[in-house]
């Protein structure tokens, strides 16, 4: 009986440990989906202020600011260079 109890025991073990790893994997591709947006973003905004140095125009780059361009894309950048303009 002690053998039947360790193997059960064991069996739930491995069940928890798969059951915490499903649990976890979801939030762990939202992070990483945002981590990769907020790069992007990043990358978006230092090439408008590239352009934008020329002309005087540029936007600070913070991870709020980088997240907002990687989320939204291009229309991002326009709201925070609208943001910036008033």
């Amino acid at each position: 009986m002690g053998t039947l109890y360790s193997l059960l025991a064991f069996a739930a073990g491995i069940f928890v440990l798969w059951l915490i790893c499903k649990l976890l994997s979801v939030p762990l591709k939202i992070i990483w989906k945002l981590l990769v947006n907020a790069v992007i973003g990043a990358v978006v905004l230092l090439i408008f202020n590239f352009f934008g140095g020329i002309v005087g125009f540029t936007i600070p780059i913070s991870p709020v600011s980088a997240l907002v361009a990687g989320i939204l894309g291009i229309p991002g950048v326009i709201i925070l260079a609208l943001i910036e303009i008033f």
